[in-house]
């Protein structure tokens, strides 16, 4: 990727952030600018997903940009109405299994496919934050409709909107890793 010297700059400066601090300050955002996210932060948050591990490095997802303001309207209705789903940037994560060329039951071939679906929709979230975007996962909605509305056989994993901030939401305590974590 070729990029001009402004960006360069920028994409440097965002390379040093450091990846405890995205994932501490990310929070899910439902309000965002009516601002389109440039192509290349897009194809970043691409390539992120890219990078998430697969089983067998085998990529069983794929990713649908949906650009059309009637697919994100129907997307929000097939998402039980959720407007954030009208976000400047829409990409639904699908499973393909069919690219996990190992040799298992097919259930089990589905669960690698989930599992690298939701890891590389996690990767994006997470470059879209460094990138000094926000988003939201959307896990409820109804899979047929969208898959109708994609015009796919692939199960969809999760939806992530992306966009520019309205406003700037401020880390939400956590659990205490000694509630988390269960030694055994």
């Amino acid at each position: 990727m070729s990029l001009p010297n402004e960006i360069l700059s920028e994409v440097e400066h965002k390379m040093d952030y450091n990846i405890f601090n995205i994932m501490i300050n990310r929070r899910s955002q439902r309000a965002f600018l009516d601002k389109e996210v440039e192509w290349w932060k897009i194809e970043m948050i691409i390539a992120a997903a890219d990078t998430a591990p697969t089983a067998g490095g085998f990529q069983g997802f794929e990713i649908y940009k949906i650009n059309q303001k009637s697919m994100k309207q129907e997307l929000v209705k097939a998402a039980n109405n959720q407007p954030w789903v009208d976000a400047p940037l829409v990409l639904v994560f699908c499973m393909n299994p069919s690219r996990v060329k190992m040799n298992f039951p097919d259930n089990i071939l589905k669960k690698f496919s989930l599992q690298d679906s939701t890891l590389a929709a996690a990767y994006a979230q997470l470059a879209a934050h460094a990138l000094g975007l926000s988003s939201i996962w959307i896990g409820m909605f109804d899979e047929k409709k969208v898959m109708d509305i994609i015009n796919t056989d692939l199960i969809p994993s999760s939806i992530l909107c992306i966009g520019y901030p309205k406003k700037l939401l401020h880390p939400k305590p956590k659990r205490n890793i000694k509630e988390l974590l269960h030694e055994i």
